[in-house]
């Protein structure tokens, strides 16, 4: 289970340690133009009804699908905004609504632009942060943290990647949690959510900097950034994301070669 993302729920803000808030609720500007090209996760359904493991397999990545696809859109919808922002930057043709969603980009990586102007250097740096991420390596968290959607942080709290927050009631509180620890299993409304913060955990925390480095090695390269060579390349990056290290990335990578055929069938 990860222990290094940080969250506090409050109404429908999420804390991220380090990295300021971002309501996920009114984040409507942020992706109403990719909302009706996309469609969210609906209601889960009942994996733990499943008794042919590979239907449930086939059914937990056809749920989680479309939601990933969702999150990779509106990624590429910033993306291409910020191209837009350094082309006209590098002409001179800057304008005031350019500012504005630069200032909205900033707030929601927390990349800071020093007295709201606009930098190559800036661009540059959000370019390392706003990126796609592999479905590939997205569905095979999601399968190992919530245990193919059966575990209890999954049917409960909506969790399928492992969040932990630290603000009593943000979430569900562990079974087995040890004496002195205060943590609980962050609680979200919807499965959507939980994807959601997983991709902003990952494109903003700074424990996962060595994933978002070979991401952007491998676009330099021209890469297919969604690839399943990709997705076990950026793997490698995901040193922080469990307490156990090398041998969950060991358990990431043969997750991946071993289900590659049931999200691609």
């Amino acid at each position: 289970m990860h222990k290094f993302f940080q969250v506090a729920a409050l109404g429908g803000i999420i804390a991220v340690a380090g990295y300021g808030y971002y309501n996920f609720e009114s984040q409507k500007s942020a992706t109403e133009s990719v909302v009706s090209k996309g469609k969210a996760v609906s209601k889960a359904p009942d994996f733990t009804a499943y008794t042919d493991v590979n239907e449930k397999k086939h059914a937990f990545f056809s749920y989680l699908k479309p939601g990933i696809a969702l999150e990779n859109l509106r990624i590429e919808k910033e993306r291409e905004r910020l191209v837009r922002l350094k082309e006209n930057l590098e002409s001179g043709l800057m304008s005031d609504s350019d500012i504005d969603d630069a200032k909205r980009l900033s707030h929601l990586y927390q990349v800071e632009m020093q007295g709201d102007v606009v930098t190559s250097d800036w661009i540059d740096n959000m370019l390392h942060r706003v990126d796609v991420i592999p479905e590939a390596l997205v569905l095979t968290q999601a399968a190992n943290e919530s245990a193919w959607g059966t575990s209890r942080f999954a049917r409960t709290a909506k969790n399928y990647f492992g969040q932990w927050c630290y603000s009593k009631g943000c979430g569900v509180v562990p079974l087995q949690r040890s004496e002195g620890m205060t943590h609980e299993v962050a609680k979200f409304k919807s499965v959507q959510e939980s994807i959601h913060r997983y991709f902003m955990n990952v494109n903003r925390n700074q424990a996962y900097f060595d994933l978002r480095e070979i991401r952007f090695q491998l676009r330099e390269d021209g890469a297919d950034l969604l690839s399943m060579n990709s997705a076990m390349e950026m793997s490698n990056g995901l040193l922080k994301y469990s307490e156990r290290g090398e041998d969950y990335i060991q358990d990431l990578q043969a997750m991946m070669r071993h289900n590659e055929q049931f999200w691609t069938n």
